[in-house]
C-alpha cells in the first residue's frame, strides 16, 4: 500500500501518496517562479519606459521557453521542497 499524505487545495484536502505531493509543490513552484519573472519583465519595461507591456510579454515568454531556465527553475524549486521534507524528518526524530 502506498504512503498517503494530504494535500490543502482551496476549499478541500485531499488524500494523496507523497511523491504526487512533491511533484504538485515542484509544479506550483516553477509557476510562481514564472510569474515573479513575468512581474519583473513587465514592471522593468514599464518603468523605465523602454518598452509596451506587450513587447515585456513577449519577452518574458521568449525568457522561460529557453530549456536551461526551465530546467534551473525545476531543479532550484525539486532541490528545495525535496531539502525541506528531509529537514522536517530530522527534526520529528
Amino acid at each position: 500500500m502506498s504512503d498517503k499524505t494530504t494535500l490543502v487545495m482551496p476549499g478541500q484536502k485531499l488524500a494523496v501518496p507523497k511523491l504526487a505531493k512533491r511533484v504538485i509543490q515542484v509544479g506550483i513552484s516553477v509557476g510562481l517562479t514564472c510569474a515573479v519573472a513575468l512581474v519583473l519583465v513587465v514592471g522593468s519595461g514599464m518603468l523605465l519606459g523602454r518598452m509596451s507591456s506587450s513587447k515585456g510579454i513577449n519577452m518574458w515568454l521568449s525568457f522561460i521557453q529557453r530549456p536551461d531556465i526551465q530546467g534551473t527553475m525545476i531543479l532550484t524549486a525539486l532541490v528545495t521542497v525535496l531539502f525541506v521534507y528531509w529537514q522536517r524528518d530530522k527534526e520529528r526524530r
